[in-house]
């Protein structure tokens, strides 16, 4: 059987290519994808050839957030049957390593990612018509379920992980800098644990009605209406916990500056080096949380997505087939206008 694939040969060379697909084996089952989101990581290694210090080194296939369907189980898998609509988790821990064995697989030591290459040779990722994955991977869908909004449990599972991290949000005051699917997302999973108010900033206002109609209580357009930042910085600011989901040094220092004593900062977006407010982290007694991917959370965003405790279906701003995919990724770089951009493969 072939299959076509969306593969990254180096910094700006995509190509959409076939190839064979296996026969699932011992534990294994045939996938056909029906949707996968074009994630940030995915965008740099278009653009830039990597990540920071991690690069493209080997051909790889991009892609770590999908949904999809059964085609054929491999020997020994119970609970899935061709035709089963399933997320896949594309985060795969040994369970055996230090970390594994402390409860912390999302530090794992020989983690495999689908789509990254961070180890050589490369995971290879999730777009593509057809894949072989392991049965453990799938969570199996009602049959009624929304592929299109399931293929967004990924980047909801970094959220309830980075909720996790931040402590209890129940009739707290809650900001959120930076309005990607991440920040987007963190501030709709804010809103359904009952968070008291949510605040979205950013420099978009696309991307901040999008913010709107996903639970944020309050957007701000900082390009524009940067003074009401300053407003929540009086009397020692106003948040109990502040999502910094953009990585930006200025947005940093105005959500140190709008979270009230003793207030949690959690850093999400990454970068590079970047400037720090310590002074005023150090006087108002600020707790600095970073957070990182997620384990048992991919399950509880399937949960929540699949219940309708958490609608999705608004930051996909865009799906495009396949053989588009450039387009997609030109698409998906255009915050302007876009939050989330799907690609759609053979059905």
């Amino acid at each position: 059987m072939k299959t076509r694939v969306c593969r990254l040969y180096g910094q700006n060379d995509l190509r959409i290519e076939t190839e064979e697909v296996a026969t699932p084996g011992e534990g294994q089952v045939l996938l056909a994808i029906a949707r996968g989101g074009i994630c940030g990581s995915d965008m740099h290694y278009l653009s830039d050839g990597g990540i920071g210090t991690i690069r493209v080194r080997e051909p790889i296939i991009l892609g770590h957030e999908a949904s999809g369907r059964v085609v054929e189980v491999g020997p020994g898998v119970t609970g899935l049957a061709p035709g089963d609509g399933v997320a896949i988790n594309p985060s795969q821990a040994c369970g055996v390593c230090s970390y594994c064995s402390e409860g912390l697989p999302m530090h794992c030591l020989n983690m495999r990612f689908n789509g990254s290459a961070m180890r050589l040779p490369h995971e290879q990722g999730l777009f593509r018509d057809r894949i072989v994955v392991n049965a453990a991977q799938c969570i199996k869908l009602p049959k009624d379920a929304d592929l299109g909004a399931v293929a967004c449990a990924e980047p909801l599972a970094v959220c309830l992980h980075a909720l996790r991290m931040a402590g209890d949000i129940a009739d707290k005051r809650v900001l959120v800098t930076g309005a990607g699917p991440i920040g987007i997302l963190c501030a709709a999973a804010a809103a359904e644990a009952g968070a008291a108010e949510v605040v979205v900033t950013d420099l978009q206002d696309a991307v901040l009605e999008v913010a709107h109609q996903m639970g944020a209580t309050r957007t701000i357009n900082v390009a524009r209406d940067g003074i009401e930042m300053e407003r929540y910085a009086d009397e020692k600011g106003y948040f109990h916990i502040a999502f910094e989901c953009s990585a930006a040094g200025p947005a940093i220092k105005s959500a140190v500056a709008a979270l009230r004593p003793r207030g949690v900062l959690v850093q999400v977006g990454v970068t590079g080096d970047t400037p720090m407010p310590v002074n005023m982290l150090v006087a108002k007694e600020i707790r600095l949380q970073g957070t990182h991917r997620f384990h048992e959370e991919f399950a509880e965003a399937v949960a929540a997505i699949t219940s309708g405790r958490i609608d999705t279906r608004p930051i996909v701003t865009g799906r495009y087939k396949l053989e588009d995919a450039t387009d997609a990724f030109e698409a998906a770089a255009d915050r302007s206008k876009s939050v989330k951009v799907h690609i759609e493969f053979a059905d």
